[in-house]
């Protein structure tokens, strides 16, 4: 059994950041799984909607993250995944800090093994569409949670904090 990953020291912990910040905060109660090999990730938010179609996701992940952190409106889908094992480390060469998916990936063993923050719903081994359809630095909602871009966003195996 592989002993459970340590915590980086300037990790933030979501439990005592809300303690600390409150009502400034909004918390998603929407259960994500942590599916990243980095359980503790935070940045500044980029986002796309779209539905079982991952082509914009691909596409933003090849481009410099500087430590951003992208959020994924799938619309909740578990029908296919909206990112995979390429992708997630495309985004890891690229400096993105950790990916929230409102839907599915695959590739989950493949995925724990990166450096990489990844919140979804869970998995599905099913390819999605490449048509590029969707849209890219949005507003998007997730459980009630308005995510803008640029704001920050902190997760961790507790949940999912967003600047109000």
């Amino acid at each position: 059994m592989n002993a459970p990953a340590q915590r980086p020291a300037d990790a933030v912990n979501t439990a005592d950041l809300y303690d600390e910040r409150g009502d400034e905060l909004a918390s998603v109660s929407l259960q994500f799984q942590s599916l990243g090999g980095r359980p503790h990730f935070s940045g500044p938010v980029r986002t796309i909607r779209c539905f079982q179609d991952n082509a914009l996701v691909k596409s933003t992940l090849a481009t410099p993250g500087n430590g951003a952190v992208l959020v994924v409106d799938g619309g909740g889908s578990l029908g296919t995944a909206l990112m995979g094992d390429m992708i997630a480390e495309s985004a890891v060469a690229n400096g993105w800090a950790g990916v929230v998916i409102n839907g599915a990936i695959r590739d989950r063993e493949a995925i724990a093994a990166l450096d990489l923050g990844v919140k979804a719903l869970g998995s599905n081994p099913r390819k999605s569409a490449k048509a590029g359809a969707g849209e890219v630095d949005v507003y998007v909602v997730l459980d009630g949670v308005t995510f803008r871009p640029g704001v920050t966003v902190w997760c961790d195996p507790d949940g999912i904090l967003v600047e109000r």
